[in-house]
């Protein structure tokens, strides 16, 4: 009778064990990549990795762009919150449109509806709405949109045009539907883009962003200790001239911050720990030809295999 017990303790224990393992597998996830190809006209394209350094393309466009005026998508920017579901903003016009755009999906194969967003319409000289980045907040369980704007003579006028001189905005919203009201999330003193909310810790995060002054327009990071800042202690430049759009992941004990190099026609990227020494890692990664400003997240490697099936 006691070994009967002991059998059936140990099968329970076993089955248990499977079955978690199973689980951790189903579960299992991926590295994907946002992107897209000029002329930003066909859509969304996607690429993915098993290790954050070498990448490998998905075949096929999974949305193609509606949202007006343009109807372009640049700059494409995916973010999860705890239900799993997939959040998607892009780029949706060069300029005259105070707008991005926005669509959902549970699978990365079958979207929503898309919306046009015109978060800056309350300014009617708003000149456009470029590559809006989103950050879930999971202090207060709701996301950040971030994107730069021009508004004409509201800032000091620098070396920029008027319709060049861009800071950088965010909004928050729990549902996609409510939007509070654009705020500036960051002002450098000088015309910038492409920003990026990075989280390192408790009251710890980083804002990686293009200062876009000619003859810079380069890539530097600021020090906050919200994700809405205020931020400061701003870095020297750590790319060189004529890169734009980062994208920055965790990969073991380092960061990885993907950049457009976009003068020479290269994906490049370097690694950090600290946000203060960089290393150029352009050895260490493999980036398929082509591949435009996107966002790195991660998906369950069935998400993956999906979309290689399709």
């Amino acid at each position: 009778m006691k070994k009967s017990i002991l059998f059936l303790f140990a099968l329970i224990a076993f089955i248990s064990c499977d079955t978690n393992k199973n689980k951790e597998q189903k579960e299992a996830e991926v590295y994907m990549f946002t992107s897209f190809r000029e002329p930003a006209t066909d859509g969304l394209k996607l690429l993915y990795s098993y290790n954050g350094y070498k990448w490998d393309s998905i075949p096929g466009i999974f949305l193609k762009p509606e949202a007006r005026v343009q109807k372009l998508m640049r700059d494409p920017s995916i973010a999860t919150g705890p239900d799993g579901t997939f959040h998607l903003v892009w780029t949706c016009s060069w300029k005259g449109d105070p707008a991005f755009g926005y669509a959902s999906s549970k699978d990365l194969i079958n979207w929503s509806e898309q919306r046009h967003i015109p978060i800056m319409a309350f300014d009617t000289t708003t000149v456009n709405v470029w590559a809006p980045e989103l950050f879930y907040d999971d202090v207060n369980n709701d996301f950040i949109i971030v994107w730069a704007s021009t508004i004409p003579f509201k800032f000091e006028k620098g070396i920029e045009d008027e319709d060049n001189n861009h800071r950088l905005y965010y909004t928050r919203t729990k549902d996609f539907k409510d939007f509070s009201k654009a705020e500036i999330l960051y002002d450098p003193g000088y015309s910038s883009i492409d920003a990026v909310i990075v989280k390192r810790d408790s009251a710890d995060y980083v804002l990686v962003f293009k200062d876009n002054t000619r003859p810079e327009r380069n890539m530097r990071v600021a020090f906050g200790k919200t994700a809405i800042g205020p931020y400061g202690n701003q870095s020297e430049k750590f790319t060189e001239n004529f890169t734009e759009g980062p994208s920055v992941v965790k990969a073991g004990d380092e960061w990885l911050i993907y950049f457009d190099a976009y003068r020479k026609k290269s994906y490049d990227a370097v690694s950090t720990k600290d946000f203060k020494t960089f290393t150029d890692i352009n050895g260490k990664i493999s980036v398929p030809t082509g591949h435009k400003h996107g966002t790195i997240f991660k998906a369950p490697e069935r998400v993956l295999k999906a979309l290689l099936d399709k």
